[in-house]
């Protein structure tokens, strides 16, 4: 084990699998050093669950489905694991793949590996690491180059051209999370009805297509061990697909909150974004632009679309809670969070 990793806990219970089994698999497709692993689960993620399988020298990455899921779609692990395999030999931060297992009988679901990258992943409140304001500034620059890095990426030649729909991502997102909002709506939250229509009338056409991450966060990202302010890895890629950058651009900055931000979306932030020296969202949007030379013609557009389909993800999550699909005391207040961010959405419309 090359060090314990921030996040890794002890398995839940209902999280476990048959490492014996799954060692057993993985043997006849890879070296492997003597004896089982030790495993971990790390416990953040509300999807997919991911384990770290701590050899002697050697740390994998096992991801699978949570138990009991019916909508394969939603959690297509092949998917996952192709996208990053393509993506490996044109995108540098993308950890190298190991093996993808169909074969549900071996530890109840399909599920796949991957070498883990060591180094300091950023947690809810802090960076995990000590750098100053100029160099807090510094990494921002670097994350919104790692952002854009991935935006220029030849879809052919990551063999993923196949990947999303074509023409039209920017229509079919806002119909798709609009119908979402609807079928998730609980008595407590607000209609959303003229965001959606503010949404609808204003709505561009794709700017262009490419890879783009869909999930792009600062604990999403690997911060070197020796040198903190250089990424060397891009994690979880379960919403990855071919669609416009503005829209990826627009989704991330949905999570940014900044110092100046009001209380009520201070409160729920979910990310170190409001740490001294680090961008501001206008400084993000004016970087990221003039770097891939794209203007966006009305930004509030994709501002206001990543605050509503942050939304509809805290909803759709809290609608489980509310139906008492999940008892987890996590999810009790994510209706607040959906009243907060309509008013911000009202706001930045206001203002547009």
């Amino acid at each position: 084990m090359t060090g314990a990793p921030d996040g890794a806990r002890p398995v839940r219970a209902e999280d476990a699998f048959d490492v014996a089994a799954m060692d057993a698999w993985l043997r006849s497709r890879t070296e492997l050093p003597d004896g089982l692993p030790e495993v971990r689960q790390f416990t953040s993620g509300a999807s997919n669950l991911t384990y770290l399988l701590a050899y002697p020298d050697r740390d994998l990455i096992l991801r699978r489905p949570p138990s009991g899921t019916k909508a394969k779609s939603a959690h297509d692990m092949g998917r996952e694991y192709r996208i990053q395999a393509g993506l490996k030999p044109v995108f540098r931060y993308v950890p190298e793949m190991v093996a993808h297992c169909n074969d549900e009988t071996v530890i109840g679901s399909e599920f796949y590996l991957m070498e883990r990258v060591a180094g300091t992943i950023p947690g809810h409140r802090a960076l995990g690491v000590d750098l100053t304001a100029a160099q807090t500034r510094q990494l921002g620059f670097t994350l919104i180059d790692t952002l854009a890095e991935l935006h220029a990426v030849d879809p052919a030649a990551a063999g993923l051209s196949d990947l999303g729909r074509g023409a039209g991502y920017v229509g079919r997102q806002l119909t798709g999370w609009s119908d979402r909002y609807r079928k998730a709506k609980t008595w407590n939250v607000p209609s959303y009805h003229k965001v959606i229509s503010w949404l609808v009338d204003n709505q561009p056409n794709d700017v262009r297509t490419c890879v783009i991450h869909n999930d792009f966060r600062l604990d999403n990202v690997v911060l070197r061990p020796d040198d903190p302010l250089r990424v060397v890895g891009v994690l979880d890629w379960e919403l990855a697909t071919l669609g416009d950058p503005l829209m990826d651009l627009g989704s991330a900055l949905a999570y940014w909150v900044q110092a100046d931000d009001d209380w009520a979306f201070r409160r729920f932030k979910l990310q170190p974004s409001d740490v001294p020296g680090m961008l501001t969202r206008d400084e993000i949007v004016r970087y990221y632009t003039e770097r891939s030379g794209l203007e966006p013609v009305n930004w509030a557009f994709y501002e206001v679309f990543g605050l509503f389909r942050l939304a509809v993800i805290a909803q759709q999550i809290y609608y489980r809670y509310h139906h008492k699909q999940t008892r987890n005391p996590r999810f009790k207040n994510f209706w607040l969070p959906v009243n907060v961010l309509e008013r911000r959405c009202r706001r930045i419309i206001r203002q547009a």
